[in-house]
């Protein structure tokens, strides 16, 4: 009873599904829009160049726009961009006249159904991250929009010596694999200026400033034939605030406490323990700094180079320094060794000198003639201690002369290199900002 009572139910539902079905099949050939795509894929083959006359080239026009730069890999030379890409080329058997269907004058079609160009970026290293739009546009005369925006992991020779200042320039070379400029060619679809100046979408706001966008158009020759490519020139430069306060201004005072260190006295040891101090500064500053730094197996930036020298230059202060010090202690223990062994031997003698010319006095009643030689050679012992004196005195003087002459051209160095330093640092910034 229960089967029965739904079987016309069933029969009802069946019915009203069949008839949307076959509405909606009757909509669809009626459609225009259907028909239109149907005639213009029927017969179309799409590994076939899109030309009535073979000879004929195919004129592809390119444009590009930087959204945003992501990532500057200094280390692996790679650059991460996100860019707006757009190709345009005519496709003569795509066309229509409009009014034959209703006016329409432009359709989307599936790209994997038509002829696209083979257009690669050369310098492209990694897998692309970008939206998938699998549908293009063509208008009633065959003109094909191509849209898209991508992520462009490219090769890219980056130069860190002026680094926090520095520009980098990379190029980003489209052309085709296979067809030779004969059979398809390139072209700008705005003007060179144009495209050059186009900051309308770039994210201004990270570390990275995009100063323009030139672009060039060549024939590459090679033995396979002559290809057509266009390259456009991603030109920016880096922010360099953040760098310059964390970085510089600390390095520059370093240096600034190190070339203090001269003033103090050459024979004081609270100078090492200070240029210690400093040493360990500058060491601890370096290993942050490679954190910050870029680092690039090409090129060094400017500000390593300072910081070593600089290193140079304290390290060699401080074993001058060490090394007058321990010459200083040397001199002084002898020079405290010599006027005791003098007096000691003095002092030794004379009781015994005295007992045997009292004896001598009282017994034999002899001149004192053992007396004064034996003073006369404690005269000749004690002169001589005094000569050794002033030679070791003289001496000290010559080594403490040599090793000043040796710290006053430490100090002229330093005084040139941190010169330098800053005279470089303004001259870069100078040129970054007339960028």
């Amino acid at each position: 009873a229960l089967h029965s009572s739904l079987s016309p139910l069933t029969d009802h539902s069946s019915v009203f599904f069949s008839g949307i079905l076959i509405t909606h099949t009757h909509h669809l050939s009626n459609s225009t829009l259907h028909h239109l795509t149907q005639k213009l894929l029927k017969n179309y083959h799409k590994g076939v160049r899109p030309v009535q006359n073979w000879t004929q080239v195919t004129t592809v026009y390119l444009d590009l726009s930087v959204h945003a730069v992501l990532d500057v890999d200094t280390q692996n030379q790679k650059l991460k961009t996100s860019v707006w890409y757009q190709e345009i080329w005519n496709d003569e058997f795509l066309a229509w006249n409009s009014s034959m269907f209703d006016g329409i004058g432009e359709i989307s079609l599936p790209l994997s159904a038509i002829w696209a160009p083979d257009i690669i970026i050369n310098e492209f290293v990694d897998i692309e991250k970008s939206p998938d739009l699998p549908y293009v546009y063509v208008n009633s005369s065959g003109t094909i929009k191509n849209n898209k925006p991508i992520q462009v992991v490219s090769a890219c020779s980056l130069e860190t010596y002026a680094f926090p200042f520095d520009t980098q320039n990379c190029s980003l070379t489209f052309n085709s694999i296979l067809h030779t400029v004969a059979d398809l060619d390139l072209a700008f679809l705005r003007s060179t200026e144009d495209i050059k100046k186009d900051k309308k979408t770039f994210v201004n706001d990270g570390e990275w400033e995009l100063l323009s966008v030139p672009s060039t158009y060549q024939v590459m020759h090679s033995e396979a034939g002559d290809f057509a490519q266009i390259q456009f020139h991603v030109v920016i430069r880096r922010r360099p605030l953040a760098y310059v306060v964390n970085l510089l201004i600390p390095s520059i005072f370093l240096m600034v406490m190190d070339l203090g260190s001269f003033y103090l006295p050459l024979s004081c040891r609270t100078r090492i323990t200070f240029k210690t101090s400093i040493l360990v500064g500058y060491t601890v500053f370096k290993v942050n700094m490679s954190n910050e730094v870029p680092r690039s197996a090409v090129s060094t930036p400017l500000i390593g180079v300072f910081l070593t020298i600089c290193m140079v230059f304290l390290v060699l202060s401080l074993s001058k320094s060490i090394v007058l010090v321990k010459f200083l202690h040397t001199e002084r223990s002898s020079r405290q060794n010599h006027p005791l062994f003098c007096f000691q031997r003095t002092s030794r003698a004379k009781p015994v000198d005295c007992a045997h010319l009292t004896r001598t006095s009282l017994i034999l009643h002899r001149p004192q003639v053992g007396f004064l030689q034996e003073a006369l050679a404690q005269l000749q012992s004690i002169s001589s201690c005094i000569q050794a004196l002033d030679q070791t005195a003289q001496q000290e003087a010559s080594w403490l002369m040599i090793l000043y002459r040796f710290d006053k051209l430490l100090f002229q160095g330093y005084l040139l290199i941190l010169g330098l330093y800053a005279i470089t640092l303004c001259s870069l910034w100078a040129v970054w900002s007339s960028l």
